[in-house]
């Protein structure tokens, strides 16, 4: 049975006569087993992932900003003591 799928760190393809984005990816079993797969997207899917993708790499970004601003605010906060 399959645990996940990563995908590997080595560049994807396209096929423009099959018109596929091929990206390479691992399949990770639950018994530690791994083999090599192929994810394989039509240009449609691959819009889809870019914008998806794109919004993902945003939230990230202004998550991480946030934590700053959090730990500049709790660095500058004056410290009360009783």
């Amino acid at each position: 049975m399959i645990a996940h799928i990563t995908i590997d760190r080595r560049d994807a393809t396209y096929d423009h006569h099959a018109e596929q984005a091929v990206l390479p990816v691992t399949i990770h079993h639950h018994d530690g087993r791994t083999e090599p797969s192929r994810l394989v997207m039509d240009p449609g899917q691959v819009e889809v992932y870019r914008i998806q993708l794109g919004q993902l790499i945003r939230a990230r970004a202004e998550a991480r900003k946030q934590d700053r601003e959090a730990v500049g605010q709790a660095v500058n906060r004056p410290v009360l003591h009783p």
